[in-house]
């Protein structure tokens, strides 16, 4: 089994398929049906064992960093662009990269504006499982 994180930008990733919508425009019965196709999606994984764990994310963030000894951490922002922004994520839990794709590839199809599909791009990641190897 290979562990695989899908992360869900907001309007991240290549041009977006149609007129995508932000979903800070749709009704509530648009956001209820998408977070519901993503409950099922993950409910779905559970049973066949496929799912780790999902979580979405606020809007807002801070970029932080070491300040030095004896310093508070160095930030930015709070601010995000969109093209940075993560919505959420997901690990599952697969057999294959191919598995991998294939339920990105599902889980891009959840529903938006309209109920119609999003076709959002996604960013599939595999666990790294071993540290590189470095020879001389």
């Amino acid at each position: 089994m290979m562990k695989y994180l899908l992360l869900k930008h907001y309007r991240g990733g290549p041009t977006p398929v149609g007129d995508f919508v932000p979903m800070d425009r749709w009704t509530p019965a648009e956001v209820d049906a998408h977070v519901q196709y993503m409950n099922d999606f993950a409910a779905r994984l559970q049973e066949s064992g496929e799912f780790v764990d999902a979580q979405a994310l606020a809007p807002e963030g801070t970029f932080v960093r070491y300040g030095g000894e004896g310093r508070p951490p160095v930030t930015d922002g709070p601010f995000a662009e969109t093209k940075d922004l993560i919505a959420g994520w997901m690990v599952i839990d697969v057999e294959s990269r191919e598995r991998a794709l294939e339920l990105a590839g599902e889980l891009s199809a959840a529903p938006g504006a309209g109920g119609e599909p999003i076709h959002e791009w996604l960013e599939l990641r595999p666990f790294l499982t071993e540290p590189p190897t470095v020879s001389e």
